[in-house]
């Protein structure tokens, strides 16, 4: 089977995927496309040590993660019907150039570097996990995969599967507790 009709199998789990994150039909469809056209144009980047789905899934999560930053910097301006753009821009300002309103995320930097530092710790802790720990959690939690298709992929039982989901969250709990929330890196 080539790398396109594989691909093509794959549209509709990504496409829900970035649906579910993005909630825009149209941002989906270009994130999926774009995480497409990556691995089209460099398809050697792909080494085998994870499924097609797996690889195609990391890419798109970091298109997403891209759409959400520049959504984030960006504030949609949408003109009343008797309004041009110009004169919505304007309405955004007052007269001495400071905003009407602030957006809400420059108004508390601290909280976002403080989240930003505690998904760096969380990181740290998941990087910790031993290997198969943390795929089996990644897939489950990060990459939203059924128990079963774990399972398949893994060739592991349901049950196994739901013991090293909770030796893996147990870890992380502990990693958590001893690094985040006993105030030691933050």
């Amino acid at each position: 089977m080539s790398l396109e009709s594989e691909l093509a199998a794959l549209h509709s789990p990504l496409l829900r995927f970035a649906k579910l994150q993005l909630r825009n039909d149209s941002l989906a469809e270009d994130v999926v496309s774009e995480t497409f056209l990556a691995m089209l144009e460099k398809p050697d980047r792909f080494e085998g040590r994870s499924s097609l789905r797996t690889y195609a899934t990391g890419i798109l999560k970091f298109k997403i993660i891209d759409v959400l930053r520049q959504r984030g910097r960006e504030l949609p301006i949408e003109p009343l019907e008797e309004q041009s753009i110009d004169d919505a821009l304007d309405a955004l300002f007052q007269k001495d150039g400071h905003w009407q309103d602030a957006p809400a995320a420059w108004q508390q930097p601290e909280k976002a570097l403080e989240q930003t530092q505690f998904l760096e710790t969380l990181q740290v802790c998941i990087d910790r996990l031993p290997a198969k720990l943390g795929r089996v959690f990644m897939m489950r939690e990060w990459l939203e995969q059924e128990v079963e298709v774990i399972c398949g992929e893994l060739g592991i039982t349901a049950n196994h599967c739901g013991v090293m989901l909770y030796r893996a969250r147990m870890q992380l709990r502990e990693c958590l507790d001893r690094n985040w929330f006993s105030g030691a890196t933050h």
